[in-house]
Formats: structure tokens, C-alpha cells, sequence
């Protein structure tokens, strides 16, 4: 059994294929992308592009990568429980592959997530389109699975508006960037932390089981680490493995763990939009308005509302009013109605937040 919070060092897939069944909750996977690189690529200056030229990233041909893929998510999708979740990223020179050969293992693709970077590398022989982007593939376990998707947290980190699949993130760069003691890039194709901060964030609660099965330089575990996460790394190169020791050893994590985490709101206290009247923080009679201020319905002391418009009179919950009035099948009345102060309009569900913070 691999401890968490440590770094194996060997085959990824043997390391994996040793770990118990159904142990883990999320797997990050930065496989090599078999670029197929034909010789130096070198700028209009003709300086020399510190591309990915190391050994892990060439394979003989397609059949030997897809048996390559085949093994390393087999292996990955038996450690995962039966609620984890896969993330896995590429270029155009894999992905293709790699999303394939997981759905012919049965995974689950939920999302591709284009991952739009905002300071690529140009395209230096002018030859095609600059490639500004790379992909990531997230699956769940099979087709039925209930996997993690910390939906409130990714609407948080976007300003309270749904994270969308494009991610503008820049490439790893400055003092993120590694580097030996030469100067020269440590791993050549280090992620940015951004990067990994939502995908976990996305898809763990702290104290889940990370595994990263390509460690590399341990951004996985790095981030990893500032949320609460356990994580475990498998690497086979010792250089690689040193440098993401020491990076995750300086690693600070939140003494606070309650910090960490966003529970769903489905799974917060309760509260009847009659508390909210009952407590005064709106008083029978007052007006609530949908966003545009076309529609009007007034509180009742009961805690519910009534309201007339041209389909007639309306009268019961927030969530009825709000679909009668608006001509909608269902309404979520909390989003729906605001009240208005000091001339400005709010959504009534702030006040509900409030009667909520209370109750902790």
C-alpha cells in the first residue's frame, strides 16, 4: 500500500496495479504526448526552442502508444472509487488517442475542458495556425457513476457566474517555472499551478486521495497539498523526483481546513421563506420585484406572496409566483425575486444566506 502524501518512485503502471482497488478519488493524469518531433525547432533569431526532447516522450509508433495508454488508464481506473474521477491532459498529438482508448475501458466523459493559454508559443516556421491551446479530458468512473462535482466552488472562483469549459490560464512562467542548477527548465513541460487548483478544487473535498501518476515536478502535489488533498505522486526519474520533494516540502498548507471547502447549498440548513418574514427582514406588504422590475408581487405574513399581471392573480410560495408570473414550468423564487433598498436591487436569497449564518 502506498502511503499518502509521497512520492513512489517506478513504473506507473506497476506502482498503480499494486495499490488496492477503489482507493482512491481522483486521478490527474499529464501523460508524455508523443509530440513526434523532427529535429530542432529554432526561432527567426535562430536561438534554439528548449522543446520536450527527453526519451519518456518518443514512442515507436501509434500501436506502441495506444498499448502505452491502455495500460496506464486501465491500471488508474481500477484504483478509483466508484465515485472518483478521471482528469487527463493532451495536445493534438494524443488526446485524440487517449480519449478513445478511455471510452473503449468505460469510462465516462463528462467535460473537455480547452485549456486557452494566454502567452503561447508562436508558431516560429509559419508553416500552421499557433497552437494556443491544449485539452483536458474529465470522466467519471462508468456511465452511472455519481462522481464529485463541487459546482458552488467553481461558480465562486468565477465571480459568481458558471465556470464555462475554456480556461484562460497562462503557461507556466517566472518564478513558477523551475529550473536546475543551469538555469535550464527542470521538467520541460511543467503545468501551472492555476491549472491544478481547479481541477482539484473541481472535483475533491479536502482529505480525498489525489494520484498523479506522471509526478514530474509535483504540481499536482503542491497544489494538492495547499488544499487539504492527500496526494500520492509516481515518478521514475530520480532528478524529477528530488525537485518535487523540496518543492512540496516548502509547501504551506491552510491550518484551517473548514477554509478548504464549499458543501453544495443543497446541503445547508434549510430555510422557509417565512422565517425571513417572521424575523422582520421583510415585513408584510413589501414589494419584490424580478431582476427587470417587469414584474411586482407583495409579501403576505404568511410567507407567501401575491401578485397580478396579465395572466391573472397570483398567490402562494416564492417558487409559484415567480413561474406563474413569468410563464415558466418551475422558478427558483430565492434568485428570482429582489427587494429593493436604498434604491438598488438585491436577490432575496441574501437574506436567506443570513438566517443561514446564524445557524452555524
Amino acid at each position: 500500500m502506498l502511503e499518502p502524501n509521497r512520492i513512489a518512485v517506478g513504473d506507473c503502471v506497476e506502482l498503480m496495479n499494486a495499490m488496492p482497488a477503489e482507493s482512491v478519488d481522483l486521478v490527474f493524469a499529464d501523460p508524455p504526448y508523443n509530440l513526434q518531433l523532427g529535429g530542432e525547432l529554432r526561432r527567426p533569431n535562430h536561438s534554439r526552442v528548449d522543446g520536450v526532447e527527453e526519451a519518456w516522450d518518443k514512442f515507436e509508433d501509434f500501436a506502441t502508444y495506444d498499448r502505452f495508454t491502455r495500460d496506464w488508464l486501465t491500471a488508474a481506473r481500477r484504483i478509483l472509487k466508484p465515485e472518483g474521477s478521471l482528469w487527463v491532459i493532451g495536445s493534438y498529438h494524443n488526446i485524440f488517442r487517449v480519449g478513445a482508448t478511455l471510452q473503449d475501458i468505460g469510462f465516462w466523459i463528462l467535460n473537455d475542458i480547452v485549456w486557452r493559454k494566454t502567452n503561447p508559443m508562436p508558431n516560429f516556421r509559419g508553416t500552421r495556425f499557433a497552437n494556443a491551446h491544449e485539452t483536458l479530458i474529465w470522466a467519471a468512473r462508468d456511465k452511472d457513476a455519481r462522481y464529485r462535482f463541487n459546482y458552488d466552488a467553481m461558480k465562486n472562483l468565477n465571480e459568481d457566474l458558471q465556470m464555462r469549459s475554456d480556461w484562460l490560464l497562462p503557461i507556466c512562467s517566472g518564478p513558477e517555472r523551475l529550473r536546475d542548477g543551469q538555469g535550464r527548465k527542470a521538467h520541460p513541460t511543467q503545468k501551472p499551478e492555476a491549472l491544478l487548483y481547479r481541477v482539484i478544487m473541481s472535483s475533491t473535498r479536502p482529505g480525498d486521495v489525489v494520484v498523479d501518476p506522471f509526478f514530474g515536478t509535483g504540481t499536482t502535489g503542491a497544489v494538492a497539498k495547499r488544499l487539504g488533498r492527500r496526494w500520492i505522486g509516481l515518478e521514475r526519474d530520480g532528478s524529477y523526483v528530488a525537485t518535487a520533494q523540496a518543492r512540496i516540502d516548502a509547501v504551506e498548507e491552510a491550518p484551517d481546513h473548514a477554509l478548504l471547502d464549499t458543501p453544495p447549498k443543497r446541503q445547508q440548513p434549510r430555510v422557509p421563506f417565512g422565517w425571513v418574514v417572521e424575523r422582520g427582514l421583510l415585513r408584510p406588504g413589501t414589494s419584490l420585484f424580478d431582476q427587470r422590475r417587469r414584474l411586482v408581487a407583495r409579501v403576505r405574513a404568511d410567507g407567501t406572496l401575491a401578485g397580478e399581471n396579465a395572466m391573472g392573480r397570483h398567490h402562494g410560495s416564492i417558487h409559484q409566483v415567480g413561474a406563474a408570473m413569468a410563464g415558466l414550468p418551475a422558478c427558483n423564487g430565492w434568485t428570482f425575486w429582489h427587494f429593493e433598498q436604498k434604491g438598488e436591487l438585491f436577490p432575496i436569497d441574501v437574506l436567506r444566506e443570513q438566517l443561514r449564518a446564524e445557524l452555524h
